[in-house]
């Protein structure tokens, strides 16, 4: 018994070694409390409790993440645009922290690798590597508090990445371009959407944009939403000129 348990022991200290190293390297300083970084990649068909019969997953440190990577980038528009309202830094920080690019930043830096989970990878949508970036942050700020949480997000998302020059001409819904030039123009529009047929078990949606009672733009996808979005963009390219001056 004791022998198996030396084995054990030195097993998971092996594992927790490549762990921890792995974690720095993405971090760019030591982690102080592995168990916060472990929590941030549980998926919840994990069926994990603590002591007190409280789920252990990443959810939580998800929605404490999303708050302070929210209030770190808030700040450097704050001082980085100092003629912008409340308006513009709003639209600039939903461009920074909009689902696509998180998503991006956790497939770059392959945090997909450290899920724990019942359900496998393949199974997963997109929005998984979005959310563990942001349960990371949540588990750095439990960890090692704002200061190394700030420094995480400085080195990782916004010296990388926020160009606000860049950024001010990216569009990051073109449904709520289209939505917002019609209603100002006083334009009456309409999405409609219907099943499409499924290609090899794939299920596809179809979708007409039409304005005043004229089918603008279609476009199908998997999803009502993308389906949307992908008529939006070619509505949105048929009156640029237009909408631009709005």
């Amino acid at each position: 018994m004791n022998i198996i348990r030396k084995i054990f022991k030195k097993s998971r200290s092996v594992t927790d070694g490549i762990f921890f190293d792995s974690i720095q390297k993405i971090l760019g300083f030591p982690p102080l409390n592995l168990e916060f970084y472990t929590k941030a990649f549980t998926h919840r068909s994990s069926n994990r409790l603590d002591l007190s019969g409280n789920p252990i997953n990443y959810e939580r440190l998800e929605f404490l993440g999303d708050a302070m990577l929210s209030a770190v980038i808030a700040a450097h528009l704050f001082n980085e645009a100092p003629a912008g309202d409340e308006g513009y830094l709003t639209k600039m920080r939903s461009k920074i922290v909009s689902r696509e690019h998180l998503n991006e930043l956790g497939k770059d830096l392959n945090l997909i690798q450290f899920i724990e989970s019942k359900v496998p990878v393949q199974h997963f949508g997109e929005n998984i590597h979005g959310n563990i970036f942001e349960s990371l942050v949540g588990a750095i700020y439990l960890d090692r508090g704002y200061e190394f949480c700030e420094k995480f997000i400085r080195n990782r998302v916004i010296t990388p990445y926020v160009d606000i020059a860049r950024l001010e001409g990216k569009v990051i819904s073109y449904k709520s371009l289209v939505i917002e030039w019609c209603q100002k123009e006083k334009k009456i529009f309409h999405y409609d959407i219907f099943d499409d047929n499924s290609i090899d078990g794939q299920r596809f949606f179809g979708v007409k944009l039409s304005i005043d009672d004229k089918v603008i733009a279609k476009a199908r996808a998997t999803s009502k939403k993308k389906a949307e979005e992908k008529a939006s963009q070619r509505a949105y390219f048929a009156f640029q000129e237009k909408m631009d001056r709005k």
